[in-house]
């Protein structure tokens, strides 16, 4: 595989700019036919966009924050399943960039660069809580490790070139095991069946004793004992897609009652978009949306400062910062993305037409993580001046 190498954040904007106008023109018909993006996946990886975030010294761009949450929002405002899938590639490049061996990075991020995908293989069902991982990494003889486990929700996966495989040791400290996707013992399932982000086969992992080499394996713990943006970068990118999904509801609301809507008889108007109730509710949903963005973009900007210099103090601030961010940018996706079917009348609930993609895609991926956890962070920080904990979830 090759793929372009993006210079700048100026190119990648463009970039994605571009592919998400690309992008638009099938994400109906892929959505309602569950037709997986492969060909998609592979404009993105070629376009050298999955490879932003490498490092300046291994010949990456090393895009800011504020770029790829933006880069990140173009994708979700067309296509919110083919936003998700690449969500935790970066976090698991990010994750070389913490605790990767020099040896490690310059080895992953040259298959970055050449437009490998990462996927995932994190959550899993059955177990007490999200961070209750029971996957095994188990030393063997000659200094390599055994993984054996199951996954679920493994966004990615399916399209991957390496998994990255959240898993303890014997010692219970987490690691992530990099491993390739058609190793021996690697079984991936589609069986992803949720009512949104329909073709981000986010199915099952089944790993059954897959030989691991030590060099493929990153101390995860260690980013936790000190001041960390692991939780505050992930994050960002999901409030970045649920402001997208937002953005491309709003846009497609404002199109279907221009061009398709009739107005109501009481109004006296000829046209739906004359109509001064429904351009009120339009305003008020675009002032929502703006805001989310503006948010997003200052949550960014704060992570961007933290990422420049890293203390406990900034760390905190950019944590709160993003959670902001995702608690608004959730609850602007779902209002918006129901607010269609309010404007544009009845005939937006026709299943042919596929409106009710944007509410379940934003319905769907809202449910990552509790936005009301996220509140009680930020009013402990602001009445008690208390920083919020060290995990991937904030």
């Amino acid at each position: 595989m090759s793929a372009k190498v993006i210079a700048d954040d100026v190119e990648a904007l463009a970039v994605a700019a571009a592919l998400a106008e690309e992008f638009r023109a099938g994400a109906s018909a892929r959505d309602s036919e569950r037709r997986l993006p492969r060909e998609e996946l592979d404009r993105l990886s070629a376009s050298g966009l999955l490879a932003v975030t490498v490092p300046a010294e291994h010949g990456g761009a090393d895009v800011r924050q504020e770029t790829l949450a933006e880069v990140f929002r173009l994708l979700a405002s067309a296509d919110a399943s083919l936003a998700q899938i690449p969500q935790n590639h970066f976090v698991y490049v990010n994750v070389l960039r913490r605790q990767g061996t020099p040896e490690q990075q310059t080895f992953f991020f040259d298959e970055v660069l050449a437009g490998r995908r990462f996927g995932n293989a994190q959550s899993e069902a059955g177990t007490r809580h999200v961070q209750d991982i029971r996957t095994r990494l188990d030393p063997g003889p000659d200094g390599s490790y055994v993984l054996t486990g199951v996954k679920h929700y493994s966004t990615g996966a399916l399209f991957a070139d390496w998994i990255p495989v959240l898993a303890r040791t014997t010692d219970d400290n987490l690691h992530v095991a990099y491993v390739p996707r058609g190793a021996d013992g690697v079984t991936v399932v589609d069986d992803w069946d949720g009512m949104g982000q329909r073709t981000t086969a986010s199915g099952t992992v089944r790993l059954d004793a897959v030989h691991v080499p030590a060099d493929r394996v990153v101390p995860h713990h260690l980013t936790f004992r000190g001041p960390q943006l692991h939780g505050a970068v992930a994050q960002l990118l999901h409030a970045a897609i649920d402001a997208g999904i937002a953005a491309g509801a709003l846009a497609e609301a404002a199109e279907f009652v221009r061009t398709k809507s009739r107005p109501w008889f009481e109004s006296g108007f000829d046209t739906a978009a004359e109509d001064p109730l429904l351009i009120q509710r339009f305003g008020e949903l675009a002032v929502q949306v703006r805001a989310s963005e503006a948010l997003l973009g200052a949550a960014a900007r704060t992570v961007d400062a933290a990422r420049d210099e890293l203390t406990e103090d900034s760390a905190a601030e950019a944590s709160i910062a993003v959670a902001a961010a995702k608690v608004h940018t959730s609850a602007t996706a779902v209002e918006v993305a129901g607010a269609l079917f309010e404007l544009s009348g009845t005939r937006s609930a026709l299943n042919s037409l596929n409106l009710h993609r944007h509410w379940r895609d934003a319905r769907t991926h809202t449910l990552h993580d509790p936005a009301r956890w996220k509140i009680q962070h930020i009013g402990r920080y602001v009445l008690g001046g208390t920083k919020p904990p060290r995990h991937g979830l904030l």
